[in-house]
């Protein structure tokens, strides 16, 4: 039996009402997306026509999901909220903080040992406010969730940006910061601006090398980092329907990488096949009854263009599998063209690594693919010329699959299996290598791939693939190897060819776990105690922020201005700052440490206007800090790519940044500053951009004023006594305008209980 079923069921019975009404209530048919959204109306909410991309609407999720990464600051948060028990089904999973090194079994001893403190305090607090915790080892958090959790038609937040995966089970499903879900947690209602839709339609079926990986990665490619921001995308057609469970999960996941709010898919067998295999019977039951309400309208799919604010139309038949990158998950080839721009660009064209798995791609169906390429490897007598490694998805994924023989096919081409955990995902790699200043290449089957994201090292350039093209060009060796037409010379000098990969959607004899890792908090949690070590280097107890005094931001120094790409790797890295998730103040020594500054083109190299000289970010932020001078970040497009992690905007705010200025924001990382009580603004001109001096003295007026669409006023103070006087943006309503007089929304929920 399925996870809280009766919160299912009651979703389920509430379903066809709440969409008659809201059909009669916008006058039309209606999207699946839409669907959701409005039977997930907070109970305080009017029903309404809600405008695409300009109304905030507050929702009700059923559900709420936290990493171990994340979950530490979310829930010493929430221990302000002075809630005695979380309001809706929660759960903490432990994946992010077991680093890969030389194997699973002793990775994980070493992380056991290693985060402690940081699982104890974890698993007791999920205990006290009864949250379901999954010990390290249980598998990666959206993986964990698909198979547990995901339900048709539901509504969850998770804080990482790849909850989305849950998508393939035909949920909304939004990565938010901890603040976000705090909110939740606390029974307050959760705040979106009503999205746009983005309809993918799919036609034609999936064959040969081409998995559903490279439908997103053909995505990335047409809509670009961006080009989701403010959107959901629904993905329907008969090529839809045809896509497994997990496939649709793959593709839902890879969404947070062109910035959409989320992605989904319309109930299906696929879907509830996969209900029934992972014990969820009672779940695809109840589906099945409500199945009319769990897809879009039928006018909708006949005429899409009338229904979606895009529509995008991808032919699976004729799709050729693609590799995407380096440096940005958007820069997508054909596999037919990769050869040729690997040698036009001068990239390496050896291959040192291939890395499958992931909670993007590490499901039953694409490891049996993968791995009837690999055993080609052994029957053909080809030896792999790169390093292998395999990061299965959860521990019910690795158990069965152990059990069905084909982690000893990787074992036999020389792959390494890694723990069930995020690991090289997110930096989580001791890598191995002789020379870390060499420029090098991996290919991956994961879902992100900035530079450093992997190993920390500026030099490698990471691709992205689907897992079967990863094995293939794992055992050339080389990346200009193209599997559908090359050979590959064996150990006897014959050229042979590779076949065709094949998997199985799920398997035979059912999936099987001994243990899954996963631990019920307590009946009553009252008598627990939470207890942080003062002296803790892991853990921090919070103080709320500062509330705004009611005064106009003047004299405030120009921390950096960054250049070009600036990611939430970029403002708050992970790998081994992930120790630090616990504690704001010793994480704070890596903000916007890996942004370029424009002035000098160096990374973590910012003047002092107070001393005249250059050092590192959090340093001169310090320095002003100490001073009771306040900083601001001038920012390019689509600050805060990537990640949910809501260090990016407690680390500056913690110290002492003001107001973030920037010509675009990723979604999530803007909502994170408007949470933690920081001015988000947006340049009205973005030339304005270039006028931005190094030592400039930066003036925020109007805020007497401060209202919903009405532009501020910068002032740029040069140093040689010139100003210039700019209009800049914001997308605050009355609310969040609110958090910022506050200090953050924690502080105001604190404060009022609401």
């Amino acid at each position: 039996m399925a996870f809280d079923i009766e919160m299912i069921k009651a979703v389920y019975e509430s379903l066809p009402s709440r969409i008659d009404a809201a059909r009669e209530t916008v006058g039309r048919p209606l999207t699946l997306i839409e669907k959701i959204l409005y039977s997930h109306l907070h109970s305080t909410t009017e029903l309404s026509a809600f405008e695409r991309g300009k109304t905030y609407v507050d929702f009700a999720p059923d559900r709420v999901a936290m990493q171990d990464a994340t979950a530490q600051m979310a829930l010493l948060q929430f221990m302000h909220a002075g809630k005695t028990r979380v309001a809706v089904p929660s759960t903490v999973h432990c994946d992010h903080l077991i680093q890969a090194n030389v194997g699973a079994k002793r990775d994980l001893e070493t992380a056991i040992g290693a985060n402690k403190e940081v699982y104890d305090f974890l698993a007791s607090v999920s205990d006290k406010y009864g949250i379901g915790f999954w010990k390290p080892g249980a598998g990666i958090i959206h993986q964990v969730v698909l198979e547990n959790y995901a339900f048709p038609g539901g509504m969850m937040i998770g804080t990482d940006s790849h909850t989305v995966n849950a998508g393939g089970l035909g949920m909304i499903a939004v990565g938010v910061g901890g603040a976000d879900a705090v909110d939740v947690m606390a029974g307050m209602p959760w705040e979106l601006k009503f999205p746009k839709l983005i309809g993918v339609k799919l036609t034609g079926k999936l064959s040969g090398w081409t998995s559903a990986k490279d439908v997103i990665l053909k995505v990335a490619g047409i809509l670009t980092v961006k080009g989701g921001t403010g959107c959901i995308l629904e993905y329907f057609g008969d090529g839809a329907s045809g896509i497994s469970c997990t496939g649709k999960g793959t593709i839902c996941n890879m969404g947070a990488e062109i910035g959409a709010t989320t992605s989904t898919f319309a109930y299906g067998d696929q879907m509830a096949e996969y209900l029934r295999g992972t014990e969820r019977a009672d779940i695809a039951d109840l589906a099945d009854a409500v199945r009319e309400h769990l897809t879009g309208d039928p006018e909708v799919y006949e005429n899409p263009e009338t229904y979606f604010d895009q529509v995008i139309e991808i032919d699976l038949s004729t799709l050729e599998p693609h590799i995407n990158g380096p440096f940005t998950p958007d820069k997508a080839f054909p596999i037919s063209e990769f050869a040729q721009a690997v040698r036009d660009n001068g990239w390496p064209e050896k291959l040192e690594v291939g890395l499958i798995g992931s909670c993007t791609n590490s499901s039953y169906e694409d490891i049996t693919r993968a791995a009837s390429i690999a055993k080609q490897a052994t029957d053909k007598k080809l030896k792999a010329k790169s390093e292998f490694t395999i990061t299965p998805g959860s521990e019910q994924v690795r158990y069965t699959v152990d059990r069905d023989g084909y982690l000893k096919i990787f074992e036999d081409m020389g792959g390494v299996v890694l723990a069930n955990a995020c690991g090289p995902c997110i930096g989580q790699w001791a890598r191995h290598t002789d020379d870390p200043n060499r420029k090098n290449s991996i290919l991956t089957s994961f879902n992100r791939n900035f530079a450093k994201r992997n190993d920390g090292n500026p030099n490698t350039h990471s691709f992205v693939a689907s897992p079967e093209i990863v094995t293939a060009l794992t055992i050339a060796g080389n990346l200009t190897f193209n599997p559908l037409t090359d050979k590959l010379e064996n150990e006897d000098g014959e050229m042979v060819k590779l076949d065709e990969p094949v998997g199985l959607a799920a398997p035979p004899d059912g999936y099987e776990v001994k243990d899954a890792g996963y631990q019920a908090p307590a009946e009553e949690g009252s008598n627990i105690e939470i207890k942080v070590n003062p002296d803790s280097e892991r853990l921090q107890l919070l103080e709320p922020f500062e509330a705004w005094d009611g005064n106009d931001l003047i004299g405030n120094k120009l921390l950096i201005k960054a250049k070009g790409k600036c990611t939430t790797d970029h403002i708050s890295m992970a790998g081994p700052w992930l120790r630090y998730r616990g504690h704001l103040d010793n994480i704070s020594d890596n903000m916007y440490t890996g942004a370029i500054n424009f002035f000098n083109e160096k990374a973590d190299s910012v003047k002092n206007q107070l001393t005249g000289e250059y050092d590192s970010v959090p340093k001169v932020a310090r320095a002003y800090k100490a001073e009771g001078i306040g900083s601001i970040v001038v920012g390019d497009e689509n600050l805060g790519e990537g990640s949910s992690r809501e260090h990016a905007a407690m680390e500056p705010r913690f110290l002492g940044v003001k107001v973030i200025l920037v010509k675009s924001f990723a979604r999530i990382h803007e909502t994170n500053l408007k949470k933690q009580g920081m001015l988000g603004l947006t340049f009205a001109d973005k030339s304005d951009y270039d006028k931005v001096q190094e030592d400039d003295s930066i003036d925020i007026v109007g805020l007497d004023s401060f209202s919903p669409g009405k532009p501020l006023t910068v002032v740029l103070n040069h140093a040689d006594g010139t100003k210039d006087e700019i209009s800049v943006n914001h997308s605050y309503n009355q609310n969040q305008i609110e958090w910022f007089k506050a200090g953050s929304a924690l502080n105001l929920i604190s404060k009022t209980g609401s």
